[in-house]
């Protein structure tokens, strides 16, 4: 992360976080010396995100997705949830899964969006924020085992954008 392009630093991170002023900030404050650097740094832009960043990056997301193989049921049950939640508060359900097994994720995801209509917008949104840090936190350390995987020792051998084709873009 630290050996790349200002430019393509910062494409990179706005796959992990919507907000362009985040993958700005993370960006610019190159180099780091570890990744628990790195990572604290991420968290750090993430609570300093204005209500303006917020709405960005909560724009650009999607609703977290169900693998393949989740029973038809569910997905029915999981659609109309999140159909209602983006109704309700007019952005992606945003939520963070790791740690949770693929055979939990189905139950976790709707008690999770069952549990969060409930909530009142302001503390819906600070919610949404924290799982939001929580997805890029997550995405960034996706991110930098990619990156290391890619690491050339040959200087002059640049990642592009291309080279990031794991991650969908955000938005």
């Amino acid at each position: 992360m630290n050996s790349l392009p200002l430019d393509t630093a910062r494409t990179a991170l706005a796959h992990c976080c919507g907000s362009l002023r985040w993958a700005h900030r993370v960006a610019a404050h190159r180099p780091y010396p570890d990744t628990a650097s790195l990572l604290a740094a991420a968290d750090e832009a993430a609570y300093d995100m204005s209500q303006g960043d917020l709405t960005d990056a909560l724009a650009r997301e999607s609703s977290a997705e169900l693998g393949h193989g989740a029973p038809y049921a569910a997905l029915l049950a999981l659609d109309a949830a999140r159909a209602q939640y983006e109704r309700t508060f007019g952005h992606a359900f945003v939520i963070c899964l790791d740690g949770h097994p693929p055979a939990e994720r189905v139950d976790q995801l709707l008690a999770a969006i069952r549990r969060r209509l409930a909530h009142e917008v302001d503390e819906e949104r600070s919610i949404a924020a924290d799982e939001l840090r929580l997805v890029a936190r997550s995405r960034l350390a996706h991110l930098l085992d990619r990156l290391a995987g890619l690491h050339h020792p040959d200087p002059d051998d640049g990642l592009s954008e291309a080279d990031f084709g794991l991650f969908a873009p955000v938005g």
